[in-house]
């Protein structure tokens, strides 16, 4: 397992197009979307500040743009070349195929978060204390394990064809519900109790409860670990079901 997880980290790193655009892009929406604000600002309802808020938004959007956009169409590719299928000849559990592609894809998210953090503290003089600053970049990294997972599962189940726009549905209506564009205290009340019980919403949360100064709440923890154990355990059963019918 070692040596694929090894492999699929350097065939990552070699898509310098994909590396540009997976790190790159976060930060420029965050630039883009606190132009011109005021960084005393705060949000309604939140007592947090709109560059705070987009900070920890832009990092979280940025992870769920490298891992689910890069691994679904990457796998479904890989699928219909037979890559895939030459792996399921061989010995390798489905468990370590999914643990080698999410590793790949956290490769690509730890800096593109790293750069939104960067230019908090220093082009839009986010303040916060040392340990809040690593805590909120472990926690989006670490979060964004269950969107590289639901990429393995979309990359496995879709054609080629069909795994960008399905993973683009996702990726849209999880970043919209998380409250990643606009302020969660937007959404009507309903909506929001509806959002806390999907991953984009509980990703975001791990990093502002840190910004407040306290941990992540168990319930947010507690979702997006069902999630990840949903569409890891499931991609994993696809494969191990491919590989009964070689």
């Amino acid at each position: 397992m070692k040596t694929l997880v090894r492999l699929e980290i350097v065939r990552t790193l070699r898509n310098r197009k994909f590396m540009f655009f997976s790190v790159l892009y976060p930060a420029m929406l965050f630039m883009i979307s606190t132009l011109g604000t005021d960084k005393h600002k705060q949000i309604e309802g939140l007592h947090l500040s709109y560059v705070a808020y987009y900070m920890v938004a832009m990092a979280s959007f940025g992870a769920m743009t490298a891992v689910l956009m890069g691994n679904a169409e990457r796998i479904a590719r890989e699928r219909e070349k037979g890559w895939v299928r030459q792996l399921r000849l061989t010995a390798l559990p489905g468990r370590s195929y999914v643990i080698a592609k999410i590793a790949s894809a956290a490769t690509v998210s730890l800096p593109s978060i790293l750069i939104v953090l960067v230019l908090g503290a220093t082009v839009k003089d986010v303040k916060l204390d040392a340990w809040q600053w690593i805590a909120i970049a472990f926690s989006t990294w670490a979060g964004s394990m269950v969107f590289a997972a639901l990429g393995v599962a979309i990359g496995y189940i879709a054609t080629a064809d069909a795994a960008r726009p399905i993973s683009m549905i996702f990726y849209f209506g999880l970043a919209g519900l998380g409250g990643l564009w606009l302020p969660i205290t937007n959404f009507p009340g309903w909506l929001q109790t509806l959002a806390g019980y999907l991953p984009g919403r509980p990703y975001a949360a791990l990093g502002q409860s840190i910004e407040f100064g306290s941990a992540p709440h168990m319930k947010d923890i507690l979702v997006l670990a069902f999630y990840l154990l949903l569409f890891a355990g499931g991609a994993a059963w696809m494969y191990r079901k491919d590989t009964r019918k070689a």
